[in-house]
């Protein structure tokens, strides 16, 4: 049987994940895979969590050296996280000609094309299951069991802590703030929960999805983004009323001109199968021409769920190198150029609430504007008052239209002498994913 050696980079709560599943379940991987598995060393700089592991004399250090410089490891597990520290450690491992298995998805959605070329020029492996879905295995589904398919569009959920944030809001009438408190306490969310919220996290997982399912390179910093911060609990209840629930939705769709990328809020139909995502869980629904649409959900983070897809990948790479076979660059070359569109060219229905004056005229006068910029009202919900000038939720749903034009619309409706504050402009994703 063939024995591989593995050291770790990383020893918090996915690292800690991986050494438990490999001292659980090495007997069960080995008997399933045909290789050995053996974690030949670890590395952390806080020297308590060997105790707290029960991590054996001689296999934990300090010094991520011993991992990069030990000639008998042949897999090096990044776990450290970041784009500075990690990225240097992973490309010297590349380069020591160490295959490579990562969660790291700001790494890659950021380095990527960097990283991908050392991959190359070192002839290594490059394990990435784990950067997205966490216990998904949507890399491994849209790399081998779709090949045969040309991706049209990827419609998904990526973010556990803002899908359960917007689930307690759904469900149990919460503001923004209660729902993310609750998420902090149950340890759904990170004390500092900004890249969640703000849409950070789901734009670094679909800049990868998007990449390897078009075979295109995406520039990460052309992905639109928009996060949560904003949603109340009066849209909402809105959103239930008019059959829709509220999803932060990561997007990627190539058309003849090209590929439009986008992470933003949006109102998805209460029958789509993605309506029914719920607390922390992801899902990925995928649209190829010959399998149509197939959708794949489970936990997209934690310490298990992430050490699962960490350990496939191990037990993926073994194989490869237990086989001696030709080395496949083809997994590691995104050769298409494809143009990346700006998110202002994308059509879609609207959510639109305004808060105005409840007085004759001011429906027609918003629906003028909206027309002279070439957006149809679909339906209009307008709250009653019984006191006279109050402000009352003006609530439309319009037909498709771009997102050029209903800035624009949506800008000089925001000026008007009858509204209070700013519009609010929500995304509608029908059941076609239109």
């Amino acid at each position: 049987m063939k024995t591989i050696k593995v050291g770790i980079l990383g020893l918090g709560t996915v690292g800690s994940g991986v050494y438990e599943l490999l001292r659980k379940n090495g007997d069960h991987i080995s008997t399933k895979s045909g290789v050995r598995i053996i974690i030949e060393k670890t590395a952390d700089t806080d020297v308590q969590r060997k105790a707290a592991l029960g991590i054996p004399d001689g296999v934990f250090t300090t010094a991520a050296s011993d991992v990069l410089e030990n000639p008998d490891i042949d897999v090096v597990v990044e776990l450290i996280g970041g784009t500075t520290i990690a990225k240097e450690l992973t490309v010297q491992a590349i380069r020591n000609g160490k295959h490579i298995v990562t969660a790291n998805k700001a790494l890659l959605a950021t380095h990527g094309r960097e990283i991908f070329e050392e991959v190359l020029k070192s002839k290594v492996e490059l394990g990435y299951e784990a950067s997205v879905g966490g216990g998904i295995p949507i890399i491994k589904t849209i790399r081998e069991a779709l090949i045969g398919n040309t991706i049209q569009k990827i419609v998904a959920i990526l973010n556990g802590t803002t899908n359960f944030i917007l689930t307690s809001m759904t469900r149990e009438g919460l503001d923004f703030r209660a729902a993310l408190e609750k998420a902090q306490e149950l340890g759904f969310a990170e004390a500092d929960p900004t890249l969640d919220v703000s849409g950070g996290d789901a734009r670094h997982k679909i800049t990868i999805l998007s990449s390897l399912a078009f075979s295109s390179y995406i520039d990460h910093d052309r992905v639109y983004v928009e996060g949560i911060e904003h949603i109340s609990e009066r849209d909402m209840e809105y959103a239930d009323e008019l059959g829709f629930v509220l999803k932060l939705l990561a997007i990627a769709e190539k058309t003849e001109q090209g590929v439009l990328v986008r992470v933003h809020p949006a109102l998805v139909s209460g029958d789509d199968p993605l309506a029914a995502i719920s607390w922390e869980d992801n899902a990925v629904m995928v649209y190829s021409d010959f399998l149509g649409k197939s959708m794949y959900y489970g936990k997209g983070a934690g310490a298990y769920p992430t050490a699962s897809a960490i350990v496939a990948d191990i037990a993926d790479i073994a194989h490869k190198v237990k086989s001696d076979g030709e080395y496949d660059r083809y997994s590691y070359v995104f050769n298409r150029n494809l143009p990346q569109l700006p998110f202002e060219s994308s059509v879609s229905r609207y959510y639109l609430r305004f808060h105005v004056l409840d007085r004759p005229g001011i429906l027609s006068k918003i629906a003028g504007i909206l027309g002279k910029n070439q957006i149809s009202i679909a339906s209009v919900i307008q709250k009653e008052t019984e006191e006279e000038h109050e402000y009352v939720p003006l609530v439309m749903l319009t037909h498709s239209a771009r997102e050029s034009n209903m800035k624009k619309a949506v800008s000089e409706i925001n000026v008007l002498d009858e509204l209070e504050g700013a519009g609010v402009i929500l995304r509608v994703i029908d059941e076609d994913h239109s």
